[in-house]
């Protein structure tokens, strides 16, 4: 039987000032935010996870208050060796200066990945956002990191637009995609050809199951065991506070059974990219 402790690759660390989002009040939707290292380790004992990978947490246009975490998360994997963490970093060129503040950061204790996001702005192919780009990849090259990108559907996050970065850069650097490409038809570009065709290619490109549709993980499976590759590029994360571990863990474990395709996607394959 597959152990019941994971390595979740995907959580956050933080709270965040609330925020009137989509012309709404402003509200605080991530109920399960925590704001101190002692509340991550509390939920990390309760949960059986054995280790993590935490990100500050992010999604309001307020850059400082993301970037103000990266000390959080540095202190988090300081104290506990089951913690290593990502510092947030920015492609938005109102940014430049606090992302290369947090460059200056790669090199500590604890620090495995530099993530990103373009959901507040910036662009792959934005002019502007190029300096940062490069930056952050030239990082991730130095200090043998992963770059942690974020996905959704539409606008810049969409994986056709997300997805020329592993053209880019993935022969060099290990990039993992969050969310399996984000939404529905993500999902069906990645899992019908582009993430294998990656893959095939010597691409350095990984996934997680997060926010997936119900579906996907069952397909992801289903095609890794018919193409006999991609089982060691997926992982398991809990994406918390915006996701919801319980869920996320019970939709893998449906999907890859308690054989050594879960036993890899729940331990090995963390433990491969992220020490």
């Amino acid at each position: 039987m597959l152990a019941a402790r994971v390595f979740d690759a995907h959580r956050h660390l933080g709270t965040l000032p609330a925020h009137p989002f989509y012309g709404g009040p402003a509200v605080s939707p991530a109920t399960t935010a925590r704001a101190s290292v002692d509340e991550l380790l509390a939920d990390l004992d309760r949960e059986g996870t054995e280790r993590a990978l935490v990100l500050p947490n992010y999604g309001v246009p307020v850059a400082a208050a993301s970037f103000a975490l990266n000390h959080l998360v540095l202190d988090a994997a300081d104290r506990d060796d089951r913690i290593r963490c990502g510092l947030w970093t920015s492609p938005r060129a109102e940014d430049a200066e606090l992302t290369g503040e947090a460059l200056a950061l790669a090199g500590e204790r604890g620090v495995v990945a530099l993530k990103t996001s373009f959901l507040l702005g910036g662009g792959v192919d934005d002019p502007t956002s190029q300096p940062q780009i490069e930056a952050i990849f030239a990082a991730a090259a130095a200090h043998d990191l992963v770059v942690h990108v974020h996905t959704s559907p539409g606008a810049a996050s969409d994986i056709d637009a997300v997805g020329t970065l592993v053209d880019r850069y993935g022969d060099d650097v290990r990039i993992h995609l969050v969310h399996l490409g984000g939404g529905m038809s993500a999902h069906i570009k990645l899992i019908g050809g582009r993430f294998f065709d990656w893959v095939e290619a010597g691409k350095k490109v990984y996934t997680d199951t997060s926010w997936a549709l119900g579906f996907a993980p069952r397909w992801l499976v289903a095609e890794i065991q018919r193409r006999g590759t991609g089982a060691d590029r997926v992982l398991f994360a809990s994406d918390e506070p915006w996701g919801d571990h319980v869920g996320e863990l019970a939709r893998l474990r449906a999907a890859a059974g308690d054989g050594e395709l879960a036993r890899m996607f729940l331990r090995e394959n963390y433990a491969a990219l992220y020490g």
